[in-house]
């Protein structure tokens, strides 16, 4: 576990402002008929444009700077040709390296008209992620975050994925602990002041279960039911946790296209 000074922690929440705004950058453009390649290209510019690096782009490989997971995709989806389509869902993961500190949000959209069984799964994604924030606070434990995620989602009839968990964040885009969405109360390792952590559900309409596509990297469900996620890096503090990252300027966006913030 690698503890952050307030220094380095003010340094991670400098690069997740270029995130949040990175990504209000991606909201402005989703619509229907946009492709997945031109979302990639505009934040990969305004992090470039802000000092920043795209944390993902050639990270083990990866050739991207956005991860974008449409539909029955759960996370890690490659940008492409595909064009955006009314009644689709679409998740946006993105990291930024600033001053050689890391940050990691993401944030699910929907795309013109959607279901409303899937509505509900995005509003219970992100409702789990506000739970398990509200756990990271020194002297709780992991499992408590874990827990809280996974007794919402399970409570609305959804299901959490398990082989895919959050992490540490600092000069390194994953770092210790691994921090799942799942878990029991008063388990797993003790967190203290100056843990930074990215939290972050991946919740799927049916099965808890994924597979992973032939190029190595799009992981999508099993039985090809949405998935939505929702993360925010976040410092464990005393009484109440400190959100590094910022859907503020996302749902300034989405408040100008739609005249609310949607359903969130």
């Amino acid at each position: 576990m690698i503890l952050k000074t307030k220094e380095e922690i003010e340094l991670i929440r400098q690069s997740g402002i270029i995130l949040g705004k990175a990504h209000a950058e991606v909201a402005k453009l989703i619509r229907p008929g946009i492709s997945t390649n031109e979302l990639n290209k505009r934040a990969e510019e305004f992090i470039i444009d802000h000092k920043g690096k795209p944390s993902f782009k050639g990270y083990n490989g990866f050739p991207a700077s956005l991860c974008i997971s449409v539909n029955d995709k759960v996370v890690h989806g490659m940008p492409g040709t595909y064009e955006l389509k009314d009644g689709d869902i679409v998740s946006i993961d993105c990291g930024v390296i600033l001053n050689e500190y890391h940050s990691d949000s993401a944030y699910t959209y929907f795309v013109g008209d959607v279901h409303p069984d899937i509505q509900k799964l995005l509003s219970v994604t992100k409702e789990s992620l506000e739970l398990g924030i509200k756990q990271a606070i020194t002297g709780a434990r992991i499992g408590d975050i874990g827990y809280a995620i996974q007794a919402h989602v399970e409570k609305h009839g959804f299901t959490v994925v398990r082989e895919l968990v959050g992490h540490g964040v600092g000069k390194f885009l994953h770092e210790s602990p691994e921090v799942p969405n799942y878990g029991k109360r008063g388990q797993g390792m003790k967190l203290e002041t100056g843990l930074v952590i990215a939290i972050e559900p991946m919740v799927n309409m049916g099965t808890k279960n994924i597979v992973q596509e032939k190029d190595g990297w799009t992981i999508r469900t099993a039985d090809r039911k949405p998935s939505a996620h929702f993360e925010h890096t976040v410092a464990v503090n005393n009484g109440k946790a400190d959100i590094l990252t910022t859907f503020e300027y996302i749902e300034e966006v989405l408040k100008t296209k739609y005249g609310q913030t949607v359903i969130y």
